[in-house]
This record gives structure tokens, C-alpha cells and sequence, in this order.
């Protein structure tokens, strides 16, 4: 998959590759995927358009708020035959015309407290001053379809209020799995999948870790090869 990125500003990493990987393994108990697929902060398109590939039926639809951005997505959808219906503006904002069967984001989840890029394109990206963890949870809740699955990556620090969250909006938190930067680190992203309305009780996935002897592990090197893409750098 060849995907267009910005020269100067946000660029995806190994984070979505890793939310990919974690959502087609929670996917696997289920025999059809389809129905409509909501990819929030769509960025390059590239998770969206990656789960488009694995699974065709779906319909995808990408959410975006920045213009650069919401070019990069068309156009990635384009090149790579990967349709994708655009919503854009802020995902809190926008009054969508249809709910959702499955809802994906790697959304912006540093907290506003941290020292920001002066790039407006990377702070918008990266901060979750524009999409609150509570509002991004509860308004994902309100458009998905009964039993509709959830799956997104976050800052482990704030695992505590993801489960409030997902609990008082009546999201099952059915599967998590943490991300370490190699074996001796704690965990920095957690990955969570949630349905709605569900009672199942959750699984937590062996812990995956990226480096070891600062190279990627054979793990991560399994999902990079299983993605298949590449980057093209591109001015805005």
C-alpha cells in the first residue's frame, strides 16, 4: 500500500500498524465482517484504508479535521482503489448521517499538560485538547450500532478513566492488550477493544513489545510485513 504523507507535520508510526495488528486478532472469532466501518482522525487514511484492504465488505468511512489531512486521505483511497466516504471537521461536531458497526481511531491522546510542538498540524494530531477522552468516548457510543465494536489505542497513564469511561457510556471493554518499548520498560499505549452492550468478560492479550537490542522484535517485524506499506513524503 503506497500512502502519501506530509514533508513537515504529522506522520503515522508504528502505533496504528500495532492497532491494526490488534484489531484484525480481535476480529478473528467473527466469520463476516461488514457493514459500516467509521475511522476517526483518519490522518493519512492509513488504518482505515488498511483494514478496507483486509476485510472488503465493509464501507469505510474516514473523519477528519485538517484540511492537509483530509487531502491525504482521498487521495491515498484513490491511488490505492480503497473507496472511503470523508467526513470533515471536528468528529464532536460533526452530525453524521448514518451509525456505525465498527468505530476505529488512533486519536490524539497526549494530555494537554505536556509541552506542545509549535507544528499546528502535529498539535492538532497529537493533543487531546480538540477531542477529549470523555466526549471521543461518549459520542462514539452514541453512533454506534447496537453491539457495535469499538477499537482505539491510548496513553496507558490514563487506562483508570478509559474503563470509567467506557463503562458509564455502556462500552464492555472485551479485549486490551499493552504496548512496552522493549522488556524492561512499563507499558507506554494501551489498545482496547469495547462493544457495545456487551457482557463478555475481557481478555487481555500477551504484551507486545517493540524493541529488543534497539531493533524491532520479530513481532513487530510480523505486523510490518503483514501492513506491507510505503511511506511517500510529500510538501503541503
Amino acid at each position: 500500500m503506497i500512502l502519501y504523507q506530509p514533508k513537515d507535520g504529522y506522520c503515522y508510526n508504528s502505533d496504528t500498524h500495532c492497532l491494526f495488528d490488534f484489531i484484525t486478532v480481535s476480529l478473528k472469532i467473527f466469520k463476516n465482517i461488514k457493514g459500516e466501518l467509521l475511522d476517526i482522525g483518519s490522518g493519512s487514511g492509513i488504518l482505515g484504508l488498511l483494514l478496507k484492504r483486509e476485510y472488503d465488505k465493509i464501507s469505510l468511512n474516514s473523519c477528519e479535521i485538517q484540511d492537509d489531512f483530509v487531502f491525504l486521505t482521498k487521495k491515498n483511497s484513490e491511488i490505492n482503489n480503497l473507496p472511503t466516504t470523508i467526513y470533515q471537521g471536528s468528529f464532536l461536531d460533526i452530525v453524521f448521517d448514518k451509525k456505525f458497526d465498527m468505530i476505529v481511531s488512533n486519536p490524539p491522546f497526549y494530555p494537554s499538560s505536556v509541552i506542545k510542538s509549535e507544528n499546528k498540524n502535529i498539535k492538532i494530531a497529537r493533543y487531546n485538547d480538540n477531542l477529549p477522552l470523555e466526549q471521543f468516548i461518549q459520542k462514539s457510543a452514541n453512533i454506534l450500532n447496537p453491539s457495535g465494536k469499538f477499537f482505539f489505542c491510548y496513553d496507558v497513564k490514563l487506562l483508570n478513566d478509559i474503563i470509567y469511561f467506557l463503562k458509564k457510556y455502556k462500552l464492555n471493554i472485551e479485549a486490551i492488550q499493552f504496548l512496552h518499548p522493549n522488556i524492561q520498560k512499563d507499558a507506554t499505549l494501551v489498545m482496547i477493544y469495547a462493544r457495545k452492550g456487551s457482557k463478555t468478560l475481557m481478555k487481555v492479550l500477551p504484551p507486545l513489545v517493540m524493541f529488543k537490542d534497539k531493533v524491532f522484535t520479530q513481532k513487530v517485524k510480523d505486523i510490518y510485513e503483514k501492513c506491507d506499506t510505503h511511506s511517500i513524503k510529500v510538501e503541503l
